[in-house]
């Protein structure tokens, strides 16, 4: 378990905007310093271990509505990291300081923060807590763990957000990950002498004051671990006892919830991981994979866009082409999610799959640019199964084709050489041969699934009612019956819930 947390740590960190094993870091120092605080205390320490590896696990709910404002919500996460409110220095002062903004530009995203903080800020902390709660509870982590996360955009002094919740009703596990983060980050720029200062500077008004005197009487302990190179081996090492594992069939459920993650990265991403996975899995049947390669094939379906959560839901969403330079950034999510699995042990085998998603026969594809020989056959499987799923899911610039079109264009492309042959039969086979995807799970209308798979998608009531030919006001009353049968309350919310029962694409 701590391994496939470890992955999506990683995938949190490009998400967010952070360096590379940053969140690895954060859960090795937060558990030292648990242990060194609670001594026996097993359950906090394990609450602490989580909370720390899932963080940021809400990074993603809430990205295209804040590309809609900021422009690159990764770039923007990444500076959110680093400002406290409660300085005496002006936010656009301390954007300076980060580096990358003009006077101009740290002064127009500081009106704009300000601006937007009361409602987008909280709405996104909303969905951001929601889904940290409804992913946390898919991976299987304690109660506690659920509370803290919770708690991950609060501070001490109450100016956090979205509940503005203060002093010790903070969960305790949250506060030490508080701390625990801010001397990573602080670690990072300037060794231990910053992560002490910038820890006792936060005293009172982000961080508990108590917790920041005891880490810094003991900085040396805590921080020691971050001298280790291996911080995925280090993090996995530091789990507390008693040790979770998890058998190889439930490592495909714990991969879903990963998938759910990044799809949560776009409008029109939401349920991709899923629908490729069940694509894949059914052209390996058919194929004649043993029960091993086909759970390994739908475990790498549902991992191969990990690398997407790096770049910005701006150019996910864009409706127009890309140019060269998003392009790019385009092309380096293969290699990410290859640098994910790689780093973890128990995902690694994967990673030749999952990667290769856009590797072409020809060579022309990326980000390797294989050719086919050097592309294992359940690569060229997975290949053909993301791109029948694109075709078959609406997107930014176009709607969604028909089956027949899309089957069309998977001939016409093992006709070029571009995708394997064989590969694409069984693509097609599967896709006619799949089941009946669940039918209007808790309780709900044939129209509330309707409204439903709309919402998750980020339409407003307006759009919806639109879609549909129903009153906004229509829609209202149908995404209350929704929040109330689904037990959710925010966008991010039913969106996880519609890719759980597969309502989506």
């Amino acid at each position: 378990m701590a391994e496939v947390l470890a992955a999506l740590s990683l995938t949190t960190d490009l998400a967010a905007g952070m360096t590379f094993e940053k969140g690895l870091r954060t859960c090795v120092v937060a558990t030292v310093f648990a242990r060194d605080v609670l001594a026996d205390d097993r359950e906090t320490c394990r609450a602490v271990y989580e909370t720390a590896l899932l963080r940021s696990v809400g990074c993603t709910s809430f990205a295209p509505e804040l590309a809609e404002v900021f422009g690159d919500e990764v770039a923007f996460q990444s500076a959110l990291k680093h400002l406290d409110p409660g300085d005496d220095v002006p936010l656009a002062e301390q954007l300076l300081r980060l580096g990358g903004w003009t006077r101009e530009g740290a002064r127009r995203l500081t009106d704009t923060l300000t601006e937007v903080l009361p409602t987008v800020g909280v709405e996104a902390m909303r969905n951001g807590c929601e889904a940290s709660r409804t992913l946390g509870s898919g991976l299987g982590v304690l109660p506690r763990t659920l509370a803290a996360l919770n708690d991950v955009y609060e501070r001490w002094d109450g100016r956090g957000i979205p509940l503005g919740t203060a002093g010790e009703h903070l969960s305790y596990a949250a506060r030490v990950v508080h701390v625990a983060e801010q001397a990573v980050l602080a670690h990072a720029r300037g060794g231990e002498p910053a992560a002490v200062s910038q820890v006792v500077g936060r005293a009172g008004g982000h961080l508990d004051p108590e917790l920041a005197r005891a880490f810094a009487a003991d900085a040396e302990k805590v921080l020691a671990p971050l001298r280790e190179p291996d911080a995925v081996a280090s993090a996995v090492a530091a789990e507390p006892p008693p040790y979770v594992t998890v058998s190889a069939e439930e490592v495909a459920d714990l991969c879903a919830v990963l998938g759910r993650f990044v799809d949560l990265k776009g409008r029109w991403l939401v349920g991709h991981s899923e629908h490729v996975a069940r694509l894949a899995e059914g052209a390996g049947r058919l194929g004649g994979l043993t029960a091993d390669e086909v759970t390994r094939l739908r475990c790498a379906a549902l991992l191969h866009d990990l690398g997407r959560a790096g770049i910005s839901a701006d150019v996910w969403d864009r409706p127009g082409p890309l140019g060269a330079a998003d392009m790019e950034r385009v092309r380096m999510h293969t290699y990410w999610t290859q640098r994910v699995l790689e780093r973890v042990p128990v995902l690694a085998p994967l990673a030749p799959i999952a990667a290769a998603h856009h590797e072409r026969l020809d060579g022309s594809g990326y980000h390797r640019g294989d050719s086919g020989a050097r592309t294992p056959p359940a690569a060229r499987i997975l290949a053909a199964a993301d791109v029948f799923a694109a075709l078959t899911e609406p997107r930014a610039h176009r709607d969604a084709l028909t089956v027949d079109e899309a089957v069309g264009h998977l001939i016409r492309e093992a006709d070029s050489g571009t995708l394997d042959r064989t590969a694409c039969d069984l693509v097609i086979r599967a896709a006619g041969a799949r089941p009946p995807r669940p039918h209007r799970p808790a309780g709900l209308t044939a129209r509330e699934v309707d409204v439903l798979r709309l919402a998750a998608r980020g339409l407003t009531n307006r759009q919806i009612g639109a879609e549909l030919s129903i009153s906004s006001r229509t829609v209202g009353h149908h995404l209350g019956h929704i929040y109330d049968k689904t037990g959710r309350r925010t966008r991010a919310g039913v969106a996880v819930f519609a890719m759980e029962q597969q309502l989506l694409p």
